[in-house]
């Protein structure tokens, strides 16, 4: 199997899943501070900016975990689990 497909399995584990929540989590702590900042100078456009972004997030999770209950569902057809 070339690297290329290995990665594109990988993407579709459990494993990768887990993975993108965690990247996508970490970008809510950035998301956390523009909230302050906008907060802190009273910046509106900010503000809206921040919520915004905080809903991509929440969407990209939401996705994420439909996957994860899709891939569980399916069995025994995760790459890794072996």
């Amino acid at each position: 199997m070339s690297k290329i497909n290995k990665a594109k399995s990988f993407k579709k584990s459990k494993a990768g899943t887990y993975l993108s929540i965690g990247t996508t989590l970490f970008g809510a702590v950035s998301i956390a501070k523009q909230v302050k900042t906008a907060r802190l100078e009273h910046d509106k456009l900010q503000l809206v900016d921040a919520v915004v972004s905080a809903a991509a997030v929440a969407t990209g999770i939401a996705l994420l975990v439909r996957e994860l209950r899709r891939i569980s569902n399916e069995g025994d057809l995760d790459v890794l689990a072996d």
